[in-house]
């Protein structure tokens, strides 16, 4: 005669395996479900990067054929060709405001499409006012320029040490030269101003007849108190 305790445990596992069997039944999609949407989702993903790539490639390409056309209207023409949208419709406008010595209205025109876009990022809309600026010179006039500028010479804009510096230019041309080497002065000392340009406005200064303020020393580092 078998074992009562072994049969029992052969019961109580057939017992297990059907309501397991039955649990799948029921509820087993779910795990189908969710495994299908992974894997789709991971699919999608690399279509999706994949398309990403194709149209970076596709639109690099076309801008560097454009600069292998002969004249520089037949490089803008090959430009305004070329098939761009969200950031490369920016870049594209930018790069079309590379050269304004062949064509400045062009250039101009190719800026104030970046300008007029109010959803663009500031790294966008803040370059292409600083290249506006640069641009168009005396030709615009200067308190209209210093306003423009002075929009984004403030803490936290990405070009703020560039718009600084032009606003200094700007007091060279009213002929205020004191308070010129002040500002630039003031821009040796800044935190967001990088080397070349510490180093381009010190140059100024001197030329200038000023004296550039050394950066001030970084504090050192203090030893940790040992333990005792």
């Amino acid at each position: 005669m078998s074992n009562p305790d072994s049969f029992i445990d052969e019961v109580t596992e057939e017992v297990r395996r059907d309501r397991l069997y039955g649990l799948f039944r029921k509820y087993g999609w779910i795990g189908v479900v969710a495994i299908l949407g992974i894997v789709g989702g991971t699919a999608t993903n690399q279509v999706l990067k994949a398309r990403a790539e194709s149209r970076a490639e596709a639109f690099g390409d076309a801008v560097i054929d454009s600069y292998d056309m002969g004249t520089p209207g037949e490089r803008r023409a090959a430009l305004a060709a070329v098939s761009a949208d969200g950031d490369q419709s920016v870049i594209l406008a930018l790069i079309e405001a590379a050269d304004p010595a062949q064509d400045k209205a062009a250039t101009l025109a190719a800026l104030d499409r970046v300008l007029a876009d109010a959803g663009l990022a500031p790294v966008y809309r803040d370059l292409a006012v600083l290249r506006r600026v640069g641009v168009t010179g005396a030709d615009q006039p200067l308190a209209e320029r210093r306003a423009a500028l002075e929009g984004i010479a403030v803490a936290g804009r990405p070009y703020r040490a560039l718009a600084a510096e032009q606003l200094a230019y700007l007091l060279l041309e009213e002929d205020k030269t004191a308070e010129a080497i002040a500002a630039l002065q003031a821009l040796t000392q800044a935190s967001d101003a990088t080397s070349a340009l510490k180093s381009r406005v010190g140059q100024v200064i001197t030329v200038l007849g000023g004296t550039p303020e050394a950066a001030p020393a970084e504090a050192p580092a203090q030893a940790a108190p040992s333990g005792g």
